[in-house]
């Protein structure tokens, strides 16, 4: 076995924040694409046991449905980063964050922002995660 923490990568948090944010919730979509409020299917990349509900947080990439927004995006599957959660949690300097909301943002299938600008904060978690998305928040925390 190697050394602990051998594997991770330079320049992005260890830590993962908690996922407590279940399929079927629904979320605001805090960017300008015209989706308001969106709900999720599933979580990309989530392995976990059996019939067990998948969840996501902070940073975890989503695909989920639009329930509120211009007719043109309504109903339809899209892809979404989550940037903010309401249970909090800890990092390594010992701080523990939460937000107001749950919020995401819409990205195209190579991760880049669908929208020009996101409402409100970021997370540093997500932000790391996914520069690309970072670039068009106005606060990150």
């Amino acid at each position: 076995m190697g050394k602990k923490g051998a594997g991770t990568s330079i320049g992005v948090s260890p830590v993962t924040p908690v996922r407590v944010i279940p399929i079927n919730a629904r979320l605001i979509c805090a960017d300008n694409t015209g989706a308001r409020e969106i709900q999720i299917v599933s979580v990309m990349g989530y392995r976990g046991r059996r019939a067990r509900m998948a969840r996501a947080g902070v940073g975890d990439r989503v695909v989920a449905s639009v329930k509120k927004g211009t007719p043109e995006l309504r109903s339809q599957l899209v892809q979404a980063v989550i940037i903010r959660q309401t249970k909090e949690y800890r990092r390594m300097d010992g701080m523990r964050i939460k937000f107001e909301d749950n919020a995401a943002v819409l990205v195209t299938p190579d991760a880049a922002p669908r929208g020009s600008e996101i409402k409100g904060p970021m997370a540093r978690e997500a932000a790391e995660r996914w520069p690309r998305v970072a670039g068009i928040a106005s606060v990150v925390v």
